[in-house]
This record gives C-alpha cells, sequence and structure tokens, in this order.
C-alpha cells in the first residue's frame, strides 16, 4: 500500500505543470518604469492562462493608451519591458 501511494505521488508530482515565478516576476516589475508597470499590473492576473499572451499585452496597452495612462510614444517600449517580466508568470 504504501509504495502504491508512493507511485500516486511521484505521478502527480511529475504530472503537475509547473509552477510560476510569481515572486521573481514582481521583483522584476519594481525595477521597471512607470509605463511598464501599468502594463505589467494590467497584464499580470491574466498572462499565465492566456492563450494569447501577447495579444494580452498589445489589448492591455491599446486600453492603457487609450485612458491616458501610457503615453502612445513609450508604448511599444513599456510593453516590451514589462513582457520581460510577465513571461515569468508562465
Amino acid at each position: 500500500m504504501k509504495s502504491f501511494l508512493a507511485a500516486v505521488a511521484l505521478t502527480a508530482a511529475f504530472a503537475a505543470p509547473a509552477l510560476a515565478d510569481k515572486a521573481a516576476a514582481d521583483k522584476c516589475a519594481a525595477s521597471l518604469g512607470a509605463d511598464a508597470k501599468a502594463i505589467y499590473a494590467a497584464a499580470a492576473p491574466g498572462f499565465a492562462g492566456a492563450t494569447d499572451p501577447r495579444g494580452l499585452v498589445a489589448d492591455k496597452t491599446k486600453a492603457l493608451v487609450q485612458a491616458g495612462t501610457v503615453p502612445m510614444a513609450n508604448a511599444r517600449s513599456a510593453a516590451e519591458s514589462a513582457g520581460s517580466c510577465l513571461t515569468q508568470l508562465r
């Protein structure tokens, strides 16, 4: 019985998806500029489960530009910077 339980535990451990490193992603985001931090904050909640993470970041960035939170001139570079931290959430 113990060997069966050990086998089940090992199977479950290897079958589980790798856990994202939210702490590392948040630490990375802390060093971002204000515009990139805004994009990170907007995209982070849905990033790990997004089927199109790049599209998610683009949509969030566009919404922040339209709201006047992120200047259009800074949007692309800020999104790229935020993306480097967001990838740690996957």
